[in-house]
């Protein structure tokens, strides 16, 4: 694809036509890399201020950038026909494996098709009182007036929720052991992919690399041992690592430890990681918007009365629900999507080169105010039928889409609803109107901690005196 080309969209030559448009001035041999490393979010922001279509260079990579909807929905349907899936690089490689996330072609249906039986929405209704359960503990733990660190409140919470769903009760005082071997699993990944490092051979050694490999050791001897323990016991329990062990492909046959391992491992980062995140940021959002707040604690007064939430509260719950939605459009904790073009690829009836690598950012998309007007403004109830103009599809995409979307989408959502219905009913988690940044790595970050004082939430949502 040459910059001339043309597809349908924005900055016409002529009618619904637009341009395949250069990007940003790139260096010799390291393309846009430098910018990109520096700010990847502001980076794509500028990059969709080019055009619909936008050729740019990741180092050696030659790569397009799409910002109009049709485009993203033709991206991320085409992964596994039209575009390969994205190589990621060495580590996130090595935390994932080749679980359902990370596989391609017949390896990834037949994974797929074997985990998918685990979080269908008959199972995650299976799971929800776990949710409320652990919700309200930490609630019972808070008291009025104290200082709290936010990320790390909602990340031990959704912890917990995740190694009792996935695990059960066999990791019982272990749970902080996991946790932190992701963590450094977490800014290992955020860390190569913004650096040099991700074009660097496997075999080059370097400190992030060496403490990688120690977590994922880490990682690899818990869920090997609560695995073993597990099939030794034969017990069958509701949670997903039985679903995982009873699991049976076409031919009748189960995964293997490998394989448990990468789906476990993938299932504990959707579980834990981005809706502990997408709360941290939620409580960030509310505390700057107390309208938003008011007319939240209005909701969970009505529905709930100051009993803990159920799965048939949900549909009942839609304001809470339209919190987290605006959430995941200001802060989406997948803030990028690519796929790889292969021979014959096209995108918008035109021809890609075989090799391009197609980018797509929600963290862009979901600011573009040609679909979400005041696009920097916290307004969940833009989610309201009928509110106003409606986006389209792939405008709003913060689980992916196509065949490849994410499994856990469903589990995230209902997990966070009843979660956040059951602290702030009780709690206003006042983090002031100070600005924090995010930062991406392998999820949309705060860059500083997000420091809150806990107090009560008296009828209606009003916050009493403590």
């Amino acid at each position: 694809m040459t910059a001339g080309a043309t597809v349908p969209g924005r900055g016409a030559t002529g009618p619904g036509r637009t341009d395949v448009v250069p990007g940003p001035r790139r260096l010799p041999g390291l393309g846009n890399l430098p910018a990109f490393a520096r700010d990847p979010l502001g980076f794509f922001v500028r990059l969709r201020g080019h055009g619909d279509l936008v050729e740019w260079r990741l180092g050696p990579q030659r790569a397009l950038f799409v910002s109009r909807p049709e485009h993203i929905g033709e991206l991320l349907t085409g992964i596994e026909t039209v575009f390969r899936h994205p190589e990621l690089g060495w580590a996130f490689k090595l935390v994932l494996g080749d679980g359902v996330v990370t596989s391609e072609g017949p390896a990834w249906r037949r994974k797929r098709a074997l985990v998918q039986p685990a979080v269908r929405p008959r199972q995650v209704r299976s799971y929800t009182r776990t949710m409320t359960e652990c919700a309200t503990r930490l609630a019972d733990a808070w008291r009025p007036g104290r200082s709290i660190d936010v990320r790390r409140e909602m990340l031990a919470l959704t912890q917990r929720i995740a190694v009792r769903t996935l695990f059960g009760a066999d990791t019982a005082g272990r749970e902080d052991v996991i946790g932190s071997a992701m963590d450094v699993a977490q800014r290992a990944i955020g860390d190569e992919f913004r650096g040099i490092t991700l074009f660097l051979p496997p075999w080059v050694p370097t400190p992030g690399r060496r403490g990688l490999r120690r977590a994922v050791e880490v990682i690899d001897a818990e869920v090997g041992r609560v695995t073993e323990a597990r099939r030794r016991s034969g017990e069958d329990r509701d949670d997903l690592l039985s679903r995982l062990l009873a699991a049976r492909d076409e031919e009748g046959l189960p995964l293997s430890d490998k394989e448990i391992r990468d789906e476990a491992v993938t299932l504990y980062i959707g579980g834990h990681e981005t809706t502990g995140t997408t709360l941290t940021w939620a409580w960030y959002l509310l505390s700057r918007n107390p309208r938003a707040r008011l007319r939240l604690g209005e909701e969970l007064d009505a529905v709930l009365g100051g009993r803990a939430p159920e799965f048939d509260d949900l549909r009942r719950l839609a304001y809470t629900e339209q919190v987290v939605k605006e959430t995941l459009r200001l802060f989406p904790p997948v803030w990028l999507m690519t796929g790889t073009a292969k021979q014959g690829s096209e995108l918008g009836g035109l021809p890609v080169p075989e090799g391009t690598v197609v980018w797509s950012s929600q963290w862009s998309a979901h600011r573009d105010p040609r679909w979400f007007p005041d696009p920097e403004s916290f307004r969940p109830e833009r989610w309201e039928a009928g509110e106003g103009q409606v986006a389209p599809d792939h405008a709003w995409f913060p689980f992916g889409g196509g065949a490849r979307a994410c499994l856990g989408a469903r589990f995230a959502m209902v997990e966070a609803v009843l979660v956040l219905a059951t602290l702030a009913q009780r709690f206003h988690v006042d983090a002031g109107r100070g600005v924090v940044p995010p930062k991406p790595g392998l999820t949309l970050q705060p860059g500083a901690p997000v420091r809150a004082v806990l107090r009560p939430a008296g009828p209606h949502g009003v916050t009493v005196a403590s």
